[in-house]
């Protein structure tokens, strides 16, 4: 299962990639929002980051845009500032069909903003080299995705669909757990998710008793 950074921030991108040599960044409007940059400035400087590799790096066009023309040609003029770049498309009748046309010109697309497998099926089938069901999301406001990303990957693959899972809109340690076991071919998470998931309190105990066992122990 490949890992993916959600941000827009340079100095958390540079991190995971030095510590954790991730294998992709997501991004969209709130986290350029955040980084406190210009949407141009922050998606430049994300792409000198990744300069040189073949790891993806999701970016979204303008959210207000309901013409699927529009989508494809925001799409285009992206896909052109870097190599690594997949367009990021919600998902919709319009933008089932930008990711459809897309597609058609070698340009990688992420459907986004899936919360369903009908959804899932209409992105696989327009495409879209990935696709990416939101699981926090959907659990904050009472439904369950306990089996969502089981029945994306068993809808791929009924099928022979090549689009890739990315489980998104996750929260937790335990989410990405989950969405390991059922089969997610990547997750995305923000940088605070990933570095609590490195501890345990488990862990921590573990630590303390050994510590304690060797300070007990005569060394020499």
């Amino acid at each position: 299962m490949k890992l993916f950074l959600d941000s827009a921030k340079t100095d958390e991108i540079s991190r995971a990639l030095e510590l954790w040599d991730v294998d992709g960044l997501t991004t969209n409007p709130k986290h350029v929002q955040a980084s406190g940059k210009s949407f141009r400035v922050a998606i430049e400087e994300i792409a000198e980051l990744f300069k040189g590799t073949d790891k993806p790096v999701s970016v979204e066009v303008n959210p207000h845009i309901t013409d699927w023309k529009q989508m494809v040609s925001e799409g285009l003029e992206l896909s052109k500032i870097s190599p690594n770049f997949v367009i990021k498309i919600g998902a919709s009748e319009a933008g089932f069909k930008a990711i459809r046309e897309l597609t058609a010109q070698g340009v990688r697309c992420n459907a986004t903003l899936i919360f369903s497998v009908a959804q899932a099926w209409h992105a696989a089938r327009a495409g879209a080299a990935f696709i990416s069901p939101f699981l926090g999301w959907k659990e904050q406001h009472g439904d369950s995705a306990s089996s969502f990303i089981l029945e994306v990957r068993t809808m791929l693959e009924n099928f022979g669909y090549e689009s890739e899972i990315i489980a998104a809109a996750i929260r937790n340690a335990s989410q990405i757990g989950n969405a390991s076991v059922d089969g997610a071919h990547c997750i995305t998470a923000g940088m605070a998710v990933y570095e609590d998931s490195f501890r345990n309190p488990y862990t921590n105990m573990g630590e303390k008793i050994f510590q304690d066992a060797w300070d007990a122990t005569p060394q020499s």
